[in-house]
């Protein structure tokens, strides 16, 4: 079945937990991935266990989190913009290849005895960069393999084959290390990315046509980086996600010590501790929909956040395995919903051309306050005690949810980002090639004097609009010896990029230029005109003509400026 076959079939089923497991391309990396991240988490619990054999402070034990999750924050933009331009399939299959050498060598040094604690944080360091690159690349492809209905319960479904793997694979790695040792785990971990690396060695997509260049790698960053934030949808997401990361990665960095200095025990409790907190986000994954359903991205968010920072409160005052492992389960169901609900509002609120990016913005935000705070709860246990970093993260959760009464979180299932593509190249009278410019726009509408504060409020989004997909030095002017006309005036680098500007254009965008043609008074449509800048000292080659006659007036009301 191609992907467009079963994208019609799709739409007409609704969103269902599994529906996305329909699609046979997603349900082979799916499982694949599900593979994975079994041997991912048991290498996490030799690696954790080495540490505390191997080391001689408690800060380093903490620091093994840190190194798998700060290359996710150093590499974030750089594997963005790679997974927005190059094809997702070879970067994932790259970087598993990555990882799995990585694995490799991990293992030999573990078995021949030469692993030191930097050397052990040099190759967790090293999958972490692997793993920085595979997830914006995957994350972005979940949107290309599924409609966009069906993306919440496919992102649901990853979380879930993630937690599942939780859920098992620590007490199977806390067994595996306390039966064979941590060279055992690692060497697990080795062979279980083969089924990945064989699925997405085997896919073959259908290309993709791009109707314009790629982007340079730094342009492209820089145009990730300008739509975030430009974006308030998107801006809010990266904000909490960054004070939730620092106070969630206290439970996952200080785990090792929670297990064996408050309950007093080993790898295999280490294990089922981790086990718990595994089963709980399973059951958080699979109620995601429900929630969904009955309640706002914002409350999801707010009331999960609190939730989590209770449980948190509990793991530090526990002493007693059965009360830790509940407290556990509750944060790790918290744990997958907050993630999940905040991948979501990403995917939906960027359009596919950026999207990768902005998730890879995300996982910078979120994945490097997880990084910074892992590092500090684990300064704080090593000058205090265990339960007092405990504390202090329920405290910063607690300020996460706090924030969402001060700038809600938007509801972006319902934004419609879809490429407007209104927009017909023009035709010029003065030959132009793509790299010619700098190039200058303006537009002229004629506003009524009762209709100029609706115009001005609609002309401060769609400037918002224009500075976000690439255009520079907006302004808008007032005639003075015509009130009733406004200039729009901005400009761009070049001919490309005044064409890439053009397409960028979504739905929802096209909603505020719809309104701006409908408060202009006068004959016709807004008058259009694109110019380029010139050196006095300079003809154009081949040409006389002056600037005054480079453009004609747009007359397709329905087509983008």
């Amino acid at each position: 079945m191609t992907q467009t076959a079963a994208d019609a079939q799709l739409e007409t089923l609704p969103a269902g937990a599994l529906s996305p497991l329909r699609i046979p391309v997603f349900r082979s990396i799916w499982i694949a991935s599900a593979v994975s991240n079994f041997g991912a988490l048991i290498q996490s619990v030799g690696a954790a266990w080495m540490m505390t054999s191997i080391a001689t402070s408690v800060d380093m034990v903490a620091l093994v989190q840190a190194s798998v999750t700060l290359p996710l924050m150093m590499l974030s933009l750089v594997a963005g913009a790679v997974a927005d331009s190059v094809d997702r399939r070879k970067v994932m299959l790259t970087s598993q290849v990555f990882m799995f050498l990585a694995s490799i060598g991990l293992t030999v040094c573990a078995w021949s005895g030469l692993l030191t604690p930097w050397l052990l944080l040099f190759f967790t360091f090293s999958i972490g960069c692997g793993t920085a690159f595979n997830a914006p690349a995957w994350q972005a492809a979940v949107g290309d393999m599924v409609p966009r209905s069906h993306i919440a319960p496919a992102i649901a479904l990853n979380g879930m084959a993630f937690n599942v793997a939780r859920s098992v694979g620590p007490a199977i790695g806390g067994a595996i290390v306390a039966a064979f040792g941590a060279a055992a785990a690692f060497t697990v971990n080795a062979f279980s990315y083969i089924a990945l690396i064989t699925v997405l060695g085997r896919w073959r997509p259908a290309p993709v046509a791009h109707a314009l260049p790629r982007e340079a790698l730094h342009l492209a960053i820089a145009s990730g980086i300008r739509y975030v934030w430009m974006s308030p949808a998107i801006r809010k997401v990266l904000y909490r996600g960054l004070i939730f990361g620092v106070g969630a990665s206290a439970v996952s960095a200080l785990m090792p010590l929670i297990a064996k200095h408050l309950i007093g025990g080993g790898p295999v409790i280490y294990g089922v501790l981790l086990g718990a907190f595994g089963i709980g986000a399973v059951v958080g994954g699979m109620n995601l929909a429900r929630l969904k359903l009955k309640y706002s991205t914002e409350n999801i968010v707010r009331w999960s956040s609190a939730i989590y920072a209770i449980a948190v409160v509990g793991v530090g005052l526990s002493r007693f395995l059965p009360i830790t492992a509940l407290a556990l389960a509750v944060a790790g169901a918290t744990w997958v919903v907050v993630l999940s609900v905040f991948n979501v509002a990403v995917q939906l609120s960027a359009p596919r051309w950026v999207v990768a990016r902005a998730l890879s913005l995300y996982q910078m935000f979120t994945f490097g306050g997880m990084a910074a705070g892992s590092w500090m709860w684990g300064v704080i246990a090593d000058a205090h005690s265990v339960s007092f970093p405990l504390f202090l993260s329920a405290g910063v959760l607690l300020v996460s949810a706090a924030v969402g009464l001060w700038r809600p979180l938007f509801q972006a299932e319902e934004l419609n980002l879809a490429p407007a593509r209104n927009f017909t190249t023009p035709e010029t009278a003065v030959p132009i090639e793509s790299r010619s410019g700098p190039i200058v726009i303006s537009v002229e509408y004629k506003i009524r004097e009762e209709d100029i504060a609706e115009f001005l409020a609609v002309m401060n989004e769609r400037g918002r609009i224009r500075r976000r997909d690439g255009a520079r030095n907006w302004v808008l002017l007032r005639d003075l010896g015509d009130p009733n006309l406004w200039i729009e005036r901005f400009s761009t680098p070049t001919w490309l990029d005044y064409i890439r500007h053009n397409n960028r254009l979504t739905h929802d965008d096209a909603n505020f230029l719809r309104r701006l043609r409908e408060l202009h008074q006068g004959v016709g449509a807004p008058t259009v005109r694109r110019l380029i800048e010139r050196p006095t000292d300079v003809l154009p080659t081949g040409t006389d003509v002056v600037e005054e006659d480079l453009a004609e007036p747009v007359t397709d009301p329905t087509r983008s400026s």
